[in-house]
Order: C-alpha cells, then structure tokens, then sequence
C-alpha cells in the first residue's frame, strides 16, 4: 500500500473509532481488552496520535515515550481524541517527502512509516471499540479490504515480531504459515530460540510448516492482533497456542 491510502485508511478508522466510542458509551467495558473501558481505549488512541504527530512535527530523531491522555470523559474526550487524530491526518497528509524523524520499522520514509503505523494502531482499535458495542465477535472484521488486512499482517509478522522483543520462541525450531483463503498470500513463519523470521510468498510458493492457521485476510488480521479467535490450526495445534499466548505486542 501507498502512503495516500494508509493516509485515507487512518481517517476512515479515526471517525469509525469516535463514532462507535460515542454509541458505547465511554464507560462500556471493551471484551478485547479486559482491562479496559471505552474512555481508556480513546484516552490511548488519542495519546498515540498526539504522539506521532510530534516526532513529525518536530521532526524528533529518537525515541521519545508515550505520554499519557488527559484525565477527560464523555464528549469532552471524544472531542479530544477527534482533535489529534485530524491533526494526524493533515500533517502526514502535508509532510515534504524528506521529512527525517525517529521511527522504529522499516519504511521508505519516516511519514510513510507513521501513517502505516498509524493507520494500523487505529484500526485495531476501532476493532476494540465496536467490540465494546457488543454482538456476534468478528463481525466488523469483513470492514477491511483484504489488501488493507493482508497489509497489516505484513507489518505484524515481518515488522514487529522480526524485534528482538518478540517472545514467540521455540526451544526447537518449528515452521509456522500463515494463509489468507482470499488472497494469493502467504506467510512462512520461522521459529526458533531467536526472533522468528517471516516471509511472505504466493500460494504456490510455500513450502513445508509444521501447522498453518487459515482464513479470509480480515479474520486473520484480527485473530493475530489476538482480538478474534484464531481461526482452527491445522497440524501442530502447539504453535497456534504459542502464538496466541506469547505474541502480545506491548
């Protein structure tokens, strides 16, 4: 994907995630993060949008932490978050193409990195917060375009868990894949006592795995966020308890 439609995509999820936010109710509780009610759910999102937005802004060159959302509720909140994310989006929407700042997976460029990032942070919380609205699990999962889901397992699996702070490790090494049913991709998922180390290849291009995990690319994009079910393994169950028990991303 293109940074103009990682761009569209954040301001899509943006106002998808306020709308259901206002319809729950900020003290409704979110069942894909037990810890967390809607108000903590937007409190964050809106955080890591003002956080983004200031590395580019002030094109920062390191790491600067995450600093926590204002002590706000209801409408007030929401009209918070509204706020940052429409920032957000006009200013990865106005960057110059050699903007510098920190960023933290491999991008062509740092604004094309944030607003992959951002894009992702926002749908998946969206997810959250129309999960907060109740009904049958996964069914806003059929929302995302398949190139948009099989995107963002992309950023997953070949981004985040390539870190050495990925902790789905094997003592032996075993062979993961992962396929999405309505697309061509698949990934092989290598795992070991290192980092596992991941690839993506057509159909016809996979090789052997010891357990594969399939489905539409939505269902997956979720299932490997750990906010649906993983869709039934098929060899080893083993790794597809690893992953859901290991591969939280903190």
């Amino acid at each position: 994907m293109e940074i103009a439609e990682h761009i569209r995509a954040l301001e899509q999820e943006g106002r998808l995630l306020a709308s259901a936010a206002r319809k729950a109710g900020t003290d409704a509780e979110v069942p894909t993060c037990p810890a967390w009610r809607v108000r903590d759910l937007v409190r964050h999102t809106g955080a890591v949008h003002r956080w983004a937005t200031a590395f580019l802004v002030d094109r920062h060159p390191s790491f600067r932490p995450l600093v926590d959302g204002p002590d706000l509720d209801g409408d007030p909140l929401l009209t918070w978050f509204e706020d940052g994310h429409h920032r957000l989006v006009e200013t990865l929407r106005t960057a110059p193409t050699d903007l510098d700042c920190w960023s933290f997976l491999p991008a062509p460029t740092p604004p094309a990195f944030w607003a992959r990032r951002q894009a992702h942070e926002t749908a998946v919380h969206r997810a959250d917060a129309e999960a907060a609205l109740g009904g049958e699990p996964g069914l806003h999962a059929v929302e995302f375009t398949a190139a948009f889901a099989v995107d963002g397992i992309d950023e997953l699996l070949l981004g985040f868990h390539a870190r050495a702070r990925s902790r789905v490790r094997t003592a032996t090494p075993r062979v993961l894949r992962v396929r999405a049913t309505d697309t061509d991709a698949v990934w092989t998922v290598r795992l070991s006592s290192e980092p596992p180390a991941a690839e993506r290849a057509e159909a016809a291009g996979a090789g052997d795995a010891d357990g594969e995990i399939a489905g539409p690319a939505p269902v997956l994009y979720l299932a490997l966020w750990n906010r649906l079910p993983l869709p039934p393994a098929t060899g080893d169950p083993s790794l597809a308890r690893l992953w859901r028990e290991t591969s939280g991303i903190g």
